[in-house]
């Protein structure tokens, strides 16, 4: 997972979504209403393309899903989830770009804990504050708090909901994005930093893990803990550049 900054919609599109959230309002609680047909009706409107479009642009040029980070970005997937909570299904916050297999397995599974989401939140949230990586499976885990020694509550939940541990195809291609960050990291530690290793260590970040290796709990291994010791000025400039 990478954290993903999410800009306002342009006027005319945020008035769109707005109008058929109202229409979704004034249905709640009508027997015939529902939420999936609703959508399904509307999902190839101007305002739904348009809000598609803006999440193409926040996931970046590769178009990664906002939750697995390693296929394509097909859908909009609802955070919350529309059929259980319509009274968000057009809230612009409330949307998120998602591979198929990412939306299918979440699909309503929501758990809240005091009415607020366990599930971590990439366009609001850093992902490394609850997860962790693990180099050497390729796994997505979830981060153990250092001082309890427990599991974080998101983090857990993220992982068992999405099966981020389980499913060997994305582990696969997080190993190999680790891979090619660690090898670009040694160059930078045996042959010295230059200002265009920032552009190339973000080209071969396929999986967002540079978060990960730079402020997350990868600055603690080897090759990163290593340019942090062997080039502070280095590591300054790498670990503010992805955070």
């Amino acid at each position: 997972m990478r954290q993903i900054h999410r800009p306002p919609l342009e006027p005319q599109v945020s008035r769109g979504m707005r109008g058929y959230q109202d229409e979704v309002d004034g249905l709640v609680g009508d027997p015939a209403f529902s939420p999936i047909t609703f959508w399904q009706n509307r999902r190839t409107s101007v305002p739904v393309l348009q809000a598609m479009e803006a999440l193409k642009q926040m996931a970046g040029a590769r178009q990664r899903c906002m939750y697995c980070v390693d296929s394509l970005g097909s859908d909009i997937d609802h955070f919350w989830p529309k059929s259980p909570f319509p009274g968000r299904m057009y809230m612009w916050e409330n949307l998120v770009l998602s591979c198929t297999p990412c939306g299918r397995i979440k699909g309503n599974e929501f758990p809240l804990a005091n009415e607020m989401p366990l599930l971590i939140d990439p366009t609001s949230e850093n992902p490394w504050d609850f997860l962790d990586f693990d180099s050497e499976t390729g796994n997505i885990v979830p981060r153990v708090e250092r001082e309890s020694g427990t599991e974080t509550i998101k983090g857990r939940e993220t992982v068992r909901v999405l099966q981020l541990d389980r499913r060997e195809a994305i582990a696969n291609g997080y190993r190999k994005t680790f891979g090619r960050v660690a090898e670009l990291v040694r160059e930078i530690v045996e042959d010295g930093f230059t200002p265009d290793h920032i552009a190339r260590l973000i080209d071969v970040d396929d999986h967002g893990l540079l978060g990960w290796c730079f402020n997350g709990l990868g600055q603690n291994d080897p090759p990163f803990s290593d340019l942090r010791t062997n080039d502070p000025r280095a590591w300054d400039v790498c670990q503010t550049s992805f955070v």
